[in-house]
C-alpha cells in the first residue's frame, strides 16, 4: 500500500500543478460579453482576452449602482475602454457612477455637446479624475494586435440634427470572431 501511496501522490501533485498552470493560460484566450440588463437603455462589459475591460454605456441614472455592482461582482477594477454612445440619458446615465467608482483607462464619446443634467454629471466626473475624452468617429481605432481589434465604424459624420445618430457603433475582432455593438 505504501508502495502505492508513493506513485500515486506525486501523480496526483503532478496533475495537479499542470491543471493550476494551464487554467490562467486558457482564461486569457477567452472574451467575454455582458449585456447588463438596465431596463431602457444600453449597458455592455467586454472582458476582453488581453485582460483588459471595455464598457459600452451604462443605462440610465437608475442603473448606475446596478451596472457599478455587477462589474464589481465580476472582480473588476479597471475599466481601460468606456464608451458613451450617445447623449441620451439612457445610455449615459450611469457612466458617471461608473467613472467615480472605477480606474478609468481611454473615454471615448461622440463630438456633440447636449445640455442634459445627465451630461453635465457625466463630463463633470471625467472632469474630476482629470482624465481627457476622445472624440469617438469612424476610422478610430482602439486597440489593435495580432488576434484583437476593436474599431470604432461610426459616427462618421460632424453634423447630424438627431443625437441617436451620433451613436457610436464598435466593432470588435477577436481570431475569427466579430462583434458589432450599436448605440
Amino acid at each position: 500500500m505504501k508502495t502505492f501511496e508513493k506513485i500515486v501522490q506525486p501523480i496526483i501533485f503532478l496533475l495537479l500543478l499542470i491543471f493550476l498552470v494551464i487554467s490562467p493560460i486558457q482564461a486569457e484566450n477567452l472574451i467575454s460579453t455582458h449585456f447588463i440588463d438596465v431596463g431602457q437603455g444600453d449597458s455592455v462589459l467586454i472582458e476582453l482576452p488581453n485582460n483588459k475591460n471595455m464598457l459600452i454605456d451604462a443605462g440610465p441614472n437608475s442603473s448606475g449602482d446596478k451596472v457599478v455592482d455587477y462589474i464589481k461582482k465580476n472582480g473588476i477594477d479597471t475599466i481601460n475602454y468606456l464608451i458613451g454612445t450617445h447623449p441620451h440619458a439612457d445610455h449615459i446615465g450611469g457612466l458617471d457612477d461608473v467613472i467615480e467608482s472605477f480606474k478609468i483607462g481611454k473615454i471615448y464619446l461622440p463630438q456633440v455637446n447636449h445640455t442634459t443634467k445627465t451630461y453635465e454629471d457625466v463630463l463633470l466626473a471625467i472632469d474630476a479624475k482629470d482624465k481627457k475624452i476622445q472624440a469617438a468617429k469612424k476610422g478610430l481605432m482602439i486597440l489593435e494586435n495580432k488576434n484583437l481589434k476593436a474599431e470604432i465604424l461610426s459616427p462618421i459624420y460632424d453634423d447630424y440634427q438627431d443625437l441617436n445618430n451620433w451613436s457610436v457603433v464598435v466593432k470588435v475582432d477577436y481570431k475569427d470572431i466579430s462583434f458589432l455593438f450599436t448605440g
